[in-house]
């Protein structure tokens, strides 16, 4: 005789319907006094057995006992619902994005609790051939988030997400800095441009063309203080930037910048060409006419702004910058370059110019060198001066005969 289970440890039984073995776990009672019981099946009595002692394993964890049925998809899709309260509207649909391209058809059938390291792997190691490292990373991070947001709310006892390494996919697109001679070229074909005095401000002060987007008058200050008792330079005041909330990238990124002879001159000219484009359009606003119903000035207080002054986005911006680079030549190819690049050129040209790693790092609003090293290294001057030029200050040599 089959000797009886103690009370507690379940029960197992043979269904002659099913012609499966059938396991059976109490969780205890509901508020109505109902008694809550969690089933699991097997072809055999052992597989029945060894799924019994994982709920019951649960239960002894303090767990939850989850559904089998519960998986990766589901995981992925109540993270994107739930758990991406304060990220911008543009974050947010590039995450689901990516997860309906890479996640959920290749990975998102499986089952949340019997996801293993091993899968995680060979997931990540099957986009190497069509993804860069930096979307293998993001990839990896958005699943692990998604995990660790069900693993909080019981679905699964660990994340083996985290325990996996990235591997390394595609090179993605490399920056590129403009050269002194390209970027002279660059500033002169600006010159009959819309986007000349935005230009001028990416290349001269390397703002990020979401602070320059975000730039209002009122932070930009033409005249400065030179008859005070510590003169102070025209400068502009980079304190917003269009990510959500208006906030800028990190703390460090808030920086008032000191603006070069050649700003001061591109954007009071182009303050004056943007007061004569809304005075025009105010006043065929004001004779009234089939035109004025078209032409409605938004004041904004932008310095960087539509021709009707409303807010300009990345692809505005874009196709201005490409144009300029059409008719600028110096070998610039319009499409192999973005507007990031002139902040990339930035500190290409005071890299050349044997300015501090330190200062550059304040200058362009990094919170510390190791990124400025980390994104922009291709521009760093690889040879460190400094030291031989103070020694050689300190130990003169033998003077040339």
């Amino acid at each position: 005789m089959t000797k009886r289970r103690s009370r507690g440890d379940g029960g197992l039984h043979w269904d002659d319907n099913r012609k499966r073995w059938i396991a059976t776990a109490s969780l205890g009672f509901d508020s109505n006094g109902k008694r809550l019981t969690k089933r699991a099946s097997g072809k055999t009595k052992t597989e029945a057995k060894d799924k019994l002692k994982e709920i019951l394993r649960d239960l002894d964890d303090g767990l939850p006992v989850g559904p089998d049925g519960y998986t990766v998809a589901d995981a992925v899709n109540a993270w994107l619902a739930f758990g991406l309260n304060g990220r911008s509207a543009g974050t947010v649909s590039n995450y689901h994005c990516l997860a309906e391209k890479h996640i959920v058809p290749k990975i998102g059938w499986q089952s949340l609790r019997k996801l293993s390291a091993e899968d995680v792997d060979k997931w990540l190691a099957g986009m190497t051939v069509e993804l860069s490292t930096r979307t293998l990373r993001l990839l990896h991070s958005l699943l692990s988030r998604a995990v660790k947001h069900a693993q909080a709310r019981d679905k699964v006892k660990r994340n083996v997400v985290a325990l996996c390494e990235i591997p390394t996919g595609l090179d993605g697109r490399p920056s590129k800095a403009l050269t002194l001679e390209q970027a002279e070229a660059v500033l002169n074909a600006a010159r009959n441009s819309p986007y000349h005095a935005y230009i001028v401000l990416s290349i001269l002060l390397g703002a990020r063309t979401e602070e320059l987007r975000a730039l209002t008058w009122d932070c930009v200050d033409l005249v400065g203080k030179p008859d005070a008792d510590e003169p102070m330079l025209p400068s502009i005041a980079v304190w917003y930037s269009v990510r959500e909330g208006g906030d800028t990238k990190t703390r460090k990124s808030r920086r008032t910048l000191a603006m070069p002879t050649r700003c001061v001159e591109a954007l009071a000219e182009h303050r004056d060409m943007q007061d004569a484009r809304r005075k025009a359009i105010r006043q065929r606003q004001a004779a009234g006419g089939p035109r004025a119903i078209h032409a409605r000035w938004e004041d904004n207080n932008l310095v960087f702004a539509s021709e009707v002054g409303s807010a300009l986005d990345s692809h505005n911006v874009r196709r201005g910058f490409r144009r300029v680079l059409k008719d600028a030549g110096a070998g610039l190819v319009p499409g192999e370059w973005t507007p990031r690049e002139m902040r990339h050129s930035f500190v290409s040209l005071l890299s050349s110019e044997g300015v501090r790693l330190e200062d550059i790092a304040r200058l362009v609003g990094h919170s510390g060198t190791a990124v400025t090293e980390a994104v922009y290294r291709h521009q760093i001057k690889p040879v460190m001066e400094e030291g031989a030029t103070a020694m050689d200050r300190i130990f003169p040599g033998k003077p040339k005969p």
